[in-house]
């Protein structure tokens, strides 16, 4: 184990099939001290392979940012079958009588689900049925009825066509259940389908090609961990001078500062020093006018 101080960062990871991503983070334990914090953004299920971006310390705090980034999947569906987990780690049941589809009816149907979906997320999964995660009772073989989940898929390319195999690129938003993207494809197209293979490649700016694998040592680890500003990098950024930060520091609001004007309210900004270091994010009242800490990090810990 490493005897580094207190880390306060983002780790990138490629996460192994046949592991869950909490599973991950025990592994990840033994690169740090015992008592560090480390959260995941992002679930991935077992079956699934790809980024999953880690928070270290007070970077655990900032997990809900990653968590709102575009994701980009690959995928492979296995058409003309089901599964009662919608992908192959599931009891899959053939769909008899089901019929390969052309590749112009499989482009228009695979096109209708770009844009913003209402998504039932799958039986086997963390979306909770009245305060019990769905899996849980699932696997009592108890019904689960979930409701449609409002998310957006802003883009899908077919990769490749070649019955009963449709390989696909997903760029989406948050919440997107790619299982449940499987599920409903394969019910417009009559044949059935469910996710057979899954990577993600991409979460916001963390990319495949920057990730660790597990097998990696304590000291690349260490000097691949990202700065925890890079959770915040798609909100607006406020250079503020130290006067500023230290109130919102101490949890006090500012008056709305001059560049902040005009800025939709309930904006979250992301409050850094001169030399990009975070120290608040805060939100934007422009009725008040004021500037309100929701997040503070002490200088310290910077």
């Amino acid at each position: 184990m490493s005897n580094v101080p207190d880390v306060d960062g983002l780790l990138v990871l490629d996460k192994p099939a046949g592991m869950t991503s909490r599973a991950v983070v025990n592994r990840v334990q033994r690169w740090f001290p015992k008592r560090t914090r480390i959260g995941h953004a992002g679930t991935l299920d077992p079956l699934a392979t790809g980024v999953l971006v880690l928070g270290l310390g007070e970077a655990t705090r900032l997990i809900e940012y990653v968590q709102r980034m575009d994701k980009v999947y690959r995928t492979r569906l296995l058409l003309g079958a089901r599964s009662d987990s919608d992908d192959a780690d599931g009891v899959i049941t053939p769909v008899a009588g089901a019929v390969a589809a052309d590749a112009a009816t499989v482009a228009k149907c695979v096109a209708a689900f770009v844009g913003v979906l209402a998504q039932v997320p799958p039986a086997y999964s963390a979306a909770k049925v009245a305060g019990q995660r769905a899996y849980d009772r699932a696997r009592r073989g108890e019904a689960v009825v979930l409701s449609p989940r409002r998310v957006q898929v802003h883009a899908i390319h077919i990769l490749d066509y070649s019955y009963p195999y449709l390989d696909l690129e997903v760029r989406c938003g948050k919440g997107v259940y790619i299982r449940s993207l499987a599920r409903d494809i394969g019910a417009r197209l009559g044949c059935g389908a469910l996710v057979h293979t899954l990577r993600r490649t991409r979460i916001g700016p963390f990319t495949s090609e920057e990730a660790l694998t597990l097998d990696a040592d304590a000291q690349t680890v260490h000097t691949h961990l990202l700065p925890m500003e890079k959770a915040v990098g798609e909100l607006p950024q406020l250079v503020l001078p130290e006067s500023g930060r230290k109130c919102l520091e101490q949890g006090q609001a500012i008056t709305l500062p001059e560049a902040l004007k005009g800025v939709e309210n309930n904006t979250e900004v992301a409050v850094v020093d001169a030399a990009g270091r975070l120290a608040a994010v805060a939100l934007v009242d422009p009725v008040r006018p004021q500037l309100r800490p929701i997040k503070v990090f002490q200088s310290k810990k910077r």
